[in-house]
């Protein structure tokens, strides 16, 4: 039988990298008109695969709206392959839930035009997280394709020589850590084995003895899939020519221009039973180590705190008051949050957000993130005033100032709910600005305090009051501009349920609060609560201790900054190059707060660090000497780096809170946070990815070169034995590193100066000058099935409460309510939300345990249905118990 070679025409089309969006857009503008005239003139020409995003759909037609019908046209015959994604995100470095609805808007556009292309479609993403065979499995997808992460890919897209392959072929099994399992394909010889074909004779021999023995090399059966485009390729016209004198120069195999459908459906009827099996996670840790590009995860930091902010105002704020105010306007903002999430994804292509792309990309990226994120802001406080216009508070007494409190959280959270309350306002009707101004200034001041609905005080500090200018923008009126005299409550809250609402009141008075103990003594050196003590040394590095089991650990927040004269893509360290610590320099340390119920300690650390890499680092730069032969070095010239950390301990918590802030004026450098934790032979740590708590090794492969080993997170990482552990937290901050088996060490900024990648593409933005702050945190727990309540107290960290002054008023909304009830240890919701068609609620989490779980989810008399990543009904009984690392998708009709 005849060996067959599938061909499939396509571009990987980045939307913007080495040049702005704008110039790629153009030239995507020339390629599909290239396209649609080609199946016109060419009936041979199969098809095009269109690099499985739908988004270039809407970027021709803003150019080209007259084309639609020709689009539709190209869809409808088979000529134009589309979908299933909306975008080719970087699916470490964006949410669970962004990965969710990149496939949810992408399968929905797809729809709208035809038939998506049934592949989860991965050519270049920096790796591939562990649960992407359930995540396609539920989204309707059997098979996956991607170029990276299996075998070792070079900096060059080469495939490079070594001992052992994860598989043995190109094509194998893909497991997750359910154990689901979808048919995976590796782009061996990457998705640009069969570029630009040769139509005349001699040139044609040569190439395909090359691209013959390649692909056969890796392929497991007879039919030997050539991709017939690269990065922002223009259509090979006369690829069907080369096709035909193909078959005729080699009579021993049948060349096609075929399409995946077609490859997909013949490789997967001639597998072999000896076809290897990867599982989890793909993220080339059998290489050298160089080019797995997780520092990509700590390129331009900035970048990554605005999607974290983005994402969650997004997903676990606006998403779920909207759910709740649905109940009270029979109305869901569907195509608004649609809008919000395209706007953000167009920011999740990997050269997007990973910070590895010319200056003038990642300038543009800042409008999306304001934009989408000013959306969420909309549609969270229009159904908050929607929600809040229904309460009854009518249990509060004339005269007080309720407030509601929202937990969107969809765990159990504490922390400090803050609210600012008006006390009394004056329109601009009522006189000029300035005379109002002072007249509410002129106003003697009071005291106040907190109740709740029960008329019980409770703890919280209140502002002095001040002025300042508001105005509101009624639904059926012209705005209306004021002044208000206000003051700002700070209330710290305990253990609120997830999915709820609680209204308190400020009263006029002072009330009767018991003397109570302060938690930090007077230097601000020894912090103590009920349940861990915090003593900080003369160097500022904190000593923890948890009272429960008498574990200290020590030398805890030092920070480290080193060289780097690598690239946006990979961190490198100067030859020689020693790290300056923070532990080498004596703190300043002062005490900001110190309540019975919070302390606030402010340490300040002045490093004198090199300005810069020397000269010859940018001549190495242009001259493209790779990064590993460079000779550079830091600059001989320092200058001071003022670095001020607050470090927050309240009194019912063992976790400890830090904001650090820095002007930043220096180049070619790194800063870390490094937490040792002092446990010893622990050989693997856990981390906060992709729906799933992932165990990683904390070693490297035999053939590993790297001296670092970056990985990515989401919200933590842990260190644990079978005695004590330590949770690092963080807020946007995607990159750590277990170093010497007991320390986590956080990145907080890396600042370089150029690219990368295939030429010299200078990038002065990338060196991160200016001022920024980072949040993050650490916490102890005992033995280790109590480690999730501190992953839990990460996840809730990332999601502050919600508040609104609400009037005294007759409503038809309980003062106090929980929207659903949840009941299962170790299940973390992702999402709230409303499906689009039929408004029923949607509910979404995983797994954090490797062991099957108790799940109960109530809503008043609703019968939770089982549904896919898509949101449609499954055939099947909806199961009582979550299965280990189980991404589980509920419907709750109403």
């Amino acid at each position: 039988m005849k060996k067959k070679v599938y061909i499939i025409s396509h571009s990987h089309w980045d939307r913007e990298w080495y040049l702005p969006y704008e110039q790629h857009h153009m030239l995507l503008v020339e390629l599909m008109d290239d396209l649609l005239e080609l199946f016109e003139t060419d009936p041979d020409f199969n098809s095009f695969h269109l690099d499985g995003q739908t988004i270039l759909l809407d970027d021709y037609l803003q150019v080209r709206p007259e084309k639609r019908d020709a689009i539709q046209k190209a869809i409808d015959d088979g000529k134009l392959r589309i979908g299933p994604f909306y975008i080719l995100q970087d699916d470490f470095l964006i949410s669970s839930e962004s990965n969710v609805r990149n496939m949810l808007i992408g399968m929905e556009d797809s729809k709208k035009w035809g038939t998506p292309v049934k592949l989860g479609y991965f050519p270049d993403t920096f790796g591939n997280m562990g649960q992407a065979p359930q995540m396609m499995k539920k989204a309707g997808l059997e098979a996956a394709a991607f170029g990276r992460g299996v075998k070792p890919i070079g900096f060059d897209n080469e495939v490079l020589e070594q001992e052992s392959y994860s598989s043995q072929y190109s094509e194998m099994w893909w497991k997750g850590p359910d154990q689901s399992e979808i048919f995976g394909l590796l782009f061996a010889n990457w998705y640009s084995n069969g570029n630009e074909i040769p139509a005349e004779k001699e040139a044609a021999i040569k190439f395909w003895d090359q691209k013959l023995a390649d692909v056969e090399k890796f392929a497991s059966t007879g039919h030997l899939l050539m991709m017939n485009g690269v990065d922002h390729q223009p259509v090979q016209k006369d690829v069907t020519a080369a096709i035909k004198l193909a078959n005729e120069l080699y009579p021993e195999y049948e060349f096609i221009h075929s399409n995946f459908t077609d490859y997909l459906e013949a490789v997967q009827s001639d597998l072999p039973e000896d076809l290897g099996t990867v599982e989890g996670e793909l993220t080339s840790q059998e290489t050298d180590g160089w080019y797995t590009l997780a520092n990509t995860s700590s390129a331009r930091v900035y970048l990554k705190q605005w999607n974290t902010r983005v994402q969650r105002q997004l997903e676990n704020i606006a998403e779920p008051l909207a759910t709740m105010a649905y109940e009270v306007t029979g109305k869901y903002p569907h195509d608004e949050l649609d809008y919000g999430w395209k706007t953000l994804m167009q920011n999740h292509p990997h050269d997007s957000i990973c910070g590895c792309s010319v200056d003038e990309v990642h300038r543009e990226m800042m409008p999306r993130f304001e934009k989408a994120n000013e959306v969420g802001i909309y549609v969270a406080n229009e159904a908050v005033r929607q929600l809040t216009e229904q309460f009854d508070t009518t249990v509060f007494p004339e005269g007080s100032f309720p407030f509601v409190v929202f937990n969107t959280n969809g765990l159990v959270k504490s922390g400090d709910a803050i609210v600012d309350i008006e006390l009394q306002r004056k329109t601009f009707h009522e006189g000029w600005p300035a005379k109002i101004y002072r007249e509410l200034e002129e106003v003697a001041k009071g005291d106040y305090h907190v109740i709740d609905k029960d008329g019980n005080v409770v703890s919280a500090v209140i502002s002095e009051e001040d002025v300042r200018f508001d105005y509101d923008l009624p639904k059926d009126a012209f705005r209306i501009p004021y002044m208000e005299r206000f003051v700002t409550v700070t209330m710290p809250v305990t253990d609120m349920a997830p999915y709820a609402w609680e209204t308190y009141a400020v009263v006029a008075g002072k009330a009767e609060v018991a003397d109570t103990n302060v938690l930090a003594n007077e230097a601000g050196t020894v912090v103590e609560n009920d349940l861990i003590k915090v003593e900080i040394a003369e160097n500022g590095s904190l000593t923890v201790t948890d009272k429960a089991t008498n574990v200290s650990v020590d030398n805890l927040a030092v920070f480290e900054n080193v060289g780097d004269i690598a690239n946006e893509y990979i961190f490198f360290q100067p030859q020689g190059d020693k790290a300056i610590l923070s532990s080498d320099v004596k703190a300043e340390i002062k005490v900001l707060s110190n309540t019975a119920e919070k302390a606030v300690i402010e340490l300040v650390h002045v490093l004198d660090i090199p300005v810069s890499a020397d000269e010859l680092l940018e001549k190495e730069q242009k001259m493209v000497v790779g990064f590993p032969s460079r000779k550079a070095q830091r600059s001989k010239e320092t200058a001071p780096l003022a670095i001020t950390t607050t470090v927050t301990v309240r009194s019912n918590s063992k976790k400890i809170d830090f904001e650090t802030s820095l002007d930043n004026q220096m180049k070619d450098h790194r800063l870390r946070v490094l937490f040792p934790t002092g446990l010893v032979n622990v050989e693997t740590h856990e981390a906060d990815s992709i729906y799933e708590v992932v165990k990683r090794p904390n070693g490297v492969s035999a053939s590993w070169k790297n001296p670092t080993n970056p990985q990515h997170q989401h919200a933590f990482a842990n260190l644990h034995d079978d005695t004590y552990g330590v949770t690092v937290g963080n807020y946007g901050l995607n990159e750590y590193e277990v170093e010497n088996n007991d320390t986590i060490a956080v990145t907080l900024l890396r600042a370089v100066g150029e690219l990368g990648d295939w030429g010299y593409f200078p990038t002065p933005e990338a060196q991160c000058i200016g001022e920024y702050t980072f949040n993050y945190s650490v916490e102890l727990h005992a033995e280790p099935e109590t480690r999730y309540a501190t992953y839990e107290n990460t996840y809730t960290a990332q999601v502050p409460f919600t508040t609104k002054q609400v009037a005294i008023q007759a409503g038809t909304l309980a003062p106090s309510r929980q929207f659903i009830e949840l009941e299962g240890e170790q299940f973390v919701p992702t999402a709230l939300k409303r499906r689009k068609s039929d408004n029923h609620v949607i509910l979404r989490g995983f797994n954090m345990a490797d062991v099957e779980r108790d799940l109960t989810i109530k809503k008043e008399s609703v019968q939770p249905e089982l549904l896919n990543l898509l949101e449609e009904k499954m055939d099947e009984a909806y199961p009582e118990k979550l299965g280990a690392y189980e991404i589980r998708t509920v419907g709750l009709g109403e």
